[in-house]
């Protein structure tokens, strides 16, 4: 579970440089560097009316080893619900995906020198401290998972909760006692090695 901060802050300018270099042929990436545009993500909250849940496979990651910095960008209207009329509600009313489209989170993995020297050898469990940015507002979060590497590719797991209304998203009135007061969200991710070959010349 993610410890949220209410010190909100920019985004880190480089971690940043770090998402806006996935659509860039001629940023050149170390064989440290790992990183998806298809990440798994899917949320789930329970409800006396109706249980909330919804699948996005369109998460762009990057995971830098050597320096230990992280970037996420996910898509909200990627969000895929059962109900046709639910996933409209929530891009329409709730999350507001037209005037925020994404959802961000750029941080540093902590004690990433040891991490570095021991995941070789087994899957570590790790912090990554930064910044998460939704609908607008950011918050300070701690968010524990896991790293493993198998056959070359960096393979990510989390698991905490959110509650929105740290985001300033709003239930109406009629509803908001039947939701439960946070969302529980699973991050899985298969990372690959960006090598010397797959980067354009300048």
């Amino acid at each position: 579970m993610p410890k949220l901060l209410l010190r909100g802050k920019r985004l880190s300018g480089l971690l940043l440089g770090l998402l806006l270099g996935l659509a860039s042929p001629n940023r050149a990436w170390a064989q440290s560097k790992y990183m998806t545009r298809a990440g798994h993500i899917s949320f789930f909250s329970a409800s006396i009316m109706e249980d909330i849940e919804a699948r996005n496979d369109k998460a762009a990651a990057v995971f830098d080893l050597g320096t230990g910095q992280v970037a996420f960008s996910v898509p909200i209207h990627e969000f895929q619900f059962k109900r046709t009329l639910m996933q409209e509600h929530f891009n329409e009313n709730y999350m507001e995906s037209e005037k925020y489209p994404k959802a961000t989170f750029t941080g540093q993995l902590l004690n990433a020198a040891q991490l570095l020297k021991q995941l070789h050898t087994a899957t570590q469990t790790v912090e990554v401290e930064g910044n998460l940015t939704m609908h607008g507002v950011t918050h300070k979060a701690i968010v524990t998972g896991t790293l493993q590497l198998r056959d070359g590719q960096l393979v990510v797991f989390a698991y905490f909760n959110i509650a929105p209304a740290d985001f300033s998203i709003d239930i109406p009135l009629l509803v908001r006692e039947h939701i439960a007061k946070s969302v529980s969200v699973r991050i899985n991710l298969t990372c690959d090695a960006v090598t010397p070959a797959l980067v354009a010349q300048p």
